[in-house]
């Protein structure tokens, strides 16, 4: 299970004040949403960094074979390291 650590965020005054009013079941219940859309925010971040990465390995690829660099090729230069 996570860690729980404190955040401070900036709100506008009523929302900040309503958030104040609110019981702790309900200002629980916020803590929860807010949480749950950044953890999406983050997933969304790793799938886009995923995909960026795969899209420039795809690049790479076509680059080097266009330059002669085939699969066998490489599968020596990689037996060769070892």
């Amino acid at each position: 299970m996570a860690t729980i650590e404190e955040i401070t965020i900036k709100v506008p005054s009523d929302i900040a004040e309503a958030y104040r009013r609110a019981t702790k079941e309900e200002q629980e219940q916020i803590q929860l949403k807010f949480a749950s859309i950044m953890q999406l925010k983050l997933l969304n971040s790793r799938q886009d960094a995923v995909q960026n990465l795969r899209k420039i390995m795809d690049e790479v690829s076509k680059e080097a074979q266009a330059k002669g660099l085939t699969p066998e090729i490489l599968d020596s230069i990689l037996q060769d390291d070892e």
